[in-house]
């Protein structure tokens, strides 16, 4: 091992517990060990998932939220005897590995609660709500500390909390944390005073506006934290670790409006000085560990940092907490392992948390080990499996009820929390299989096919792998998506499979190959538009092929669209979007803590966006748009990039030997792209 990570590597201690190393595997929503969106139970697939990551070496391992009752049906996770039995065989065999973990337990989400359209037909409709109250009861799941607009559905008002229902919940934890003990788990985290989630609105004026014991000042604001942990260490004995997610500053300016990186703003949450005295404060209390980063939901990307958000992201704020208390404090959010060993040695932090890089590759701490960082396959921090909750103007939070069931796969590996379902076994028959097209599907596909034992040609055009993603990896903060292309590069050479380079492949008779598949990908949508002669495509900018002047108009406002404005301005140019619909990235799968940084960001910086505009005519010199009311406006331009979605280009149609994939199946995102090549190559 490399020695700059040798500080990962010493031992620590959460109250009387020892954790053998400062890596922190942090909770991720969806991999709780009682399940999810169903009953609670105890919940194999994330079982597995965890003793998988106990024996690659992790030192404490603290799976997702539990919430103290059932979403559905409304059962309390203390009535449920025998899942807690279950819960201390597994704990036998997670301390076996010399690992450690904490059961993350947590009041709910209040306002936070990311309800769908249909969800919020039962809020809306007293009468509706009441029906459904056995099975999902909406009211209770989004109940508040105060009467405060969703941050999903901002027509919906969630109701305030009672005080019977509050102690309801400080009997609740303190009982699940003594079935835990009792069960062998090592420790229990309270969640949270964190990320604007139901005990954090409590702390918050701007969430709280309560006049009873429970609001107005700080102390009361705080109360609920406090009387949790308080109740826990009676119920397991004041030697029973309690760590609490906590985030240092909220960084939110309003409702549904967060600070992005660098931006003077007035805090509405806990700024700083609230949370010096507050970190102080909880630790008094009986807390013996902060796991820390920063915002809210209303800032959602400090939690849950995009791409667009700076590697280490939290670690001053976190190191700045960390003199205010004497317990340990861990630091999460795009947390880069070298900056955390440096940490760590220079005493500013105790531990590091990762979360989504374990969803990617589960052994990655084992690699580090081994030194085969080479190795690594790199989260590319894209949220598209992980945490496929869209929310835009006019939809609540517009998630498929599969992805909201099952959170915390993975785009890249969809082994991930799927249990066994693609499990790659030997082929049957070793055959010949010829991949037209090298990008990631093509290079996908060619990599599973060969680990069960085919002989793969790929066919690749130009003389590099990568294929479009060159392109969409161009910009100067998709640095992960770049180190994907080149893990792909060296999982190619090291599995020996032949790359035929500037080879067009036209005539699939002359393919000596069993199956043929087709990884050609897509093609830009055309627009038809007087002067669109004077326009280049989003491709021909991300490539560099062509060049762009100072004032650039992109004309639409999806994904593609608004990265390449964000790419133009931290470039220094002048971009504005023209979009269609009445919302930016206005689409299913894309999470909200990727798109609200860019619409924040724009906001701030001033970008000009267009809503609900067309292009009429492009101009030497300007773009015309009219808005939806018939009115237009000329903007002026030196040159216009359009970015308005793309449609699949196969070399050849699908037939018995002939399979598609990426975007020459189907135009979609990464996940797509990838769960499809999984798909195919197990079948050939």
């Amino acid at each position: 091992m490399d020695k700059k990570f040798e500080p990962l590597f010493t031992p620590w201690k959460i109250g009387n517990v020892e954790i053998k190393n400062r890596i922190v595997m942090c909770p991720m929503g969806g991999t709780s060990l009682f399940g999810w969106m169903e009953p609670n139970h105890f919940d194999k697939v994330a079982a597995e998932f965890f003793i998988d990551k106990a024996k690659n070496n992790v030192g404490l391992i603290i799976p997702g939220i539990a919430p103290l009752r059932d979403t559905i049906g409304g059962r309390w996770l203390y009535q449920n005897k025998a899942m807690f039995r279950k819960l201390k065989t597994f704990m036998d065999e997670i301390h076996k590995t010399g690992a450690k973990l904490f059961v993350q337990l947590t009041a709910g989400f209040g306002r936070a609660f990311a309800i769908t359209d249909s969800l919020t037909i039962l809020l809306k409709n007293k009468f509706l709500g009441a029906l459904a109250k056995p099975i999902v009861d909406a009211s209770a799941i989004c109940a508040s500390p105060s009467e405060l607009p969703s941050r999903w559905a901002e027509d919906v008002t969630c109701r305030a909390l009672t005080v019977k229902e509050i102690k309801k919940m400080i009997y609740a934890f303190a009982e699940t944390a003594r079935l835990c003990k009792e069960a062998g788990v090592d420790g229990v985290e309270v969640h949270a005073v964190h990320e604007g989630y139901l005990l954090d609105q409590f702390t918050h004026k701007y969430t709280n506006h309560r006049t009873d014991e429970y609001g107005g000042s700080f102390e009361n604001r705080y109360r609920f934290p406090v009387e949790v942990v308080k109740a826990i260490k009676e119920a397991c004995g004041k030697d029973y670790p309690v760590s609490l997610r906590y985030s240092v500053v909220s960084k939110t300016k309003d409702f549904c409006v967060g600070a992005v990186p660098g931006e003077e703003f007035v805090e509405i949450g806990r700024d700083m000085e609230e949370s010096e005295k507050a970190a102080k404060y909880l630790q008094d209390a009986g807390y013996d560990m902060l796991n820390a980063d920063n915002g809210t939901y209303d800032a959602w990307y400090w939690a849950h940092p995009p791409a667009y958000m700076p590697r280490n992201c939290n670690l001053e704020d976190v190191a700045h907490i960390k003199k205010f208390v004497d317990i340990p404090v861990v630091c999460a959010g795009r947390m880069d392992p070298e900056v955390g060993a440096e940490a760590v040695a220079a005493g500013k932090i105790d531990g590091v948390g990762i979360a989504r890089q374990f969803l990617t590759d589960g052994a990655w701490v084992t690699k580090l080990m081994e030194d085969r960082l080479e190795d690594i396959q790199p989260c590319i921090c894209c949220h598209n499996a992980c945490f496929a909750m869209a929310h835009y103007k006019g939809v609540a939070n517009d998630e498929t009820m599969d992805d909201a069931a099952h959170m915390a796969r993975c785009a890249l590996n969809p082994q991930t929390m799927q249990g066994h379902k693609y499990d790659i076994k030997p082929a049957r028959k070793a055959k010949k299989i010829a991949v037209i097209g090298g990008g990631i599907g093509g290079m996908e596909v060619a990599r599973i096919a060969t680990l069960r034992g085919h002989k793969v040609t790929i066919y690749e055009k130009t003389d590099k792998l990568g294929g479009i993603f060159i392109a969409a990896a161009a910009p100067v903060f998709k640095e992960k998506d770049r180190d994907l292309i080149e893990w792909y590069k060296r999982q190619i050479a090291k599995l020996g499979i032949e790359v035929k380079f500037n080879t067009e492949v036209k005539d699939l008779s002359k393919l000596d190959a069993d199956e043929i598949v087709v990884a050609t990908g897509s093609k830009a949508r055309k627009m038809r538009i007087p002067g669109i002669e004077n326009s280049i495509e989003a491709v021909e900018y991300l490539d560099g092929s062509k060049k762009v002047g100072d004032k650039v108009v992109i004309i639409g406002g999806g994904l593609t669209g608004c990265e390449i404005a964000y790419d133009l301005f931290l470039k220094g140019k002048k971009p504005a979007i023209v979009e269609m619909k009445n919302d930016l990235m206005a689409v299913r799968g894309l999470c909200l803590a990727n798109s609200s940084y860019l619409r924040d960001f724009f906001n701030y910086k001033k970008v000009p966006v267009f809503l609900e505009s067309k292009v009429a005519e492009i101009k030497n010199g300007s773009v015309v748009i009219t808005d939806k009311n018939g009115k237009s406006q000329e903007i002026p331009a030196d040159s216009v990039i359009v970015s308005v979605g793309y449609v699949p280009a196969p070399v050849a149609p699908k037939s018995s030997h002939v399979h598609l994939v990426g975007d020459a199946n189907g135009v979609g995102n990464l996940r797509t792209v990838v769960w499809r090549a999984w798909q195919v190559a197990e079948k050939l």
